[in-house]
């Protein structure tokens, strides 16, 4: 641990010379790249530094303890031996979760999008439960959220919505909530009192930036039409909507929130650019054979992680087994002892793949 510690400190010392070199200040992309390294090695290095402090002073309090003869001070350096030495285990698990490598995107914005599945119009009622919370849940967090594309569901909620959640570090937290919700409730129209199964994927992807996917004007087809949802005359009746397809690839993204057709196109392109991001991601990922097992899935539409029943007000995350009697405050958006206890069991899954390796 101490080698790789001592290497770290090696590299941040580079970083911190390089990040002031006028050469790389000029190139953006590559000083965007340092300065973040720089942030992400600094925390490891301030751990580290205190952590050699501990050592040293456990090590003097040592030589007191041989070396003095007066009992009063030999007492006072067991006690700050006994600190010291439970000091250090806290920092060296620290240190532990903080070697364990980092998604490099976990800092970047998300792309959320909830799609309706089986279970018909409440499917769609839920898929709209789903938005309420993750906005709650962004509101709790100093978040903003912007809504790029929606269609509504005909008795209520959404047959599908995507948007944008602008925060440091939200793709870190809402990537564990990728895969399958399903919903346990009697619907509104059923009236025999029978409760349903109904489900939703939501699908988080991590924003790309405009340097990390090239797009050449020649390479997409840019459509318009009238908005669908509501929002006045102005919308519905002016070409203002948004669709753009990647001929290279065939991905499509679309947007029709805002008035403006100029800033529609600006949503789709950056959906657009995420989407691209994430598949060359997933096939460099299947390229270096990175099938680690992680609680944040894959994506798929088949995976489900989590269900909300509603006649015994509970909340169950298949992925590591968690239950919690608090439907209530979690559907209302306190999600964050969810997405906590997944993060913990993902870090111990790392610490014990990085034991095996």
């Amino acid at each position: 641990m101490i080698d790789k510690l001592e290497a770290i400190k090696v590299r941040f010392d580079e970083v911190s010379k390089l990040i002031v070199d006028p050469d790389v200040i000029s190139d953006m992309k590559k000083y965007i790249k340092l300065n973040k390294e720089y942030k992400d090695l600094d925390i490891i290095v301030s751990v580290y530094n205190n952590y050699k402090n501990i050592i040293s002073n456990i090590d003097s309090a040592k030589k007191i303890l041989n070396e003095e003869d007066d009992i009063e001070l030999k007492e006072m350096a067991k006690s700050e031996i006994d600190l010291y030495l439970s000091k250090k285990q806290e920092l060296e698990q620290e240190i532990k979760i903080l070697l364990i490598p980092r998604d490099p995107n976990d800092d970047r914005n998300a792309v959320v999008e909830i799609v309706a599945g089986t279970g018909g119009d409440e499917a769609s009622i839920f898929c709209g439960d789903l938005y309420r919370m993750y906005t709650k849940f962004i509101e709790s967090k100093k978040w903003n959220l912007e809504l790029v594309d929606y269609t509504e569901g005909t008795s209520g909620g959404f047959k599908s919505i995507i948007f944008n959640v602008i925060g440091v570090g939200a793709y870190g937290f809402l990537k564990y909530e990728g895969g399958v919700h399903r919903v346990q409730r009697v619907p509104k129209t059923e009236t025999q009192g029978r409760v349903h199964t109904s489900a939703s994927a939501v699908i988080v992807l991590p924003e790309a930036e405009e340097f990390d996917v090239e797009l050449k004007d020649s390479e997409i087809k840019k459509e318009t039409y009238c908005s669908s949802g509501p929002g006045g005359q102005s919308v519905n009746t002016t070409y203002s909507a948004v669709r753009l397809t990647h001929l290279p690839t065939g991905i499509v993204a679309q947007c029709q929130d805002q008035k403006s057709q100029i800033k529609n196109y600006a949503q789709a392109l950056k959906v657009l650019r995420t989407r691209i991001y994430e598949m060359e991601l997933k096939k460099k990922q299947e390229e270096e054979g990175d099938l680690r097992k992680s609680m944040v899935s894959s994506g798929d539409r088949s995976d489900k992680i989590r269900t909300y029943n509603y006649p015994q007000g509970r909340v169950t995350d298949h992925r590591i087994g968690l239950t919690l009697y608090s439907l209530g405050e979690i559907i209302d958006g306190d999600i964050n002892k969810i997405i906590e206890e997944l993060k913990i069991a993902d870090n111990t899954e790392k610490l014990k793949q990085g034991k095996n390796e």
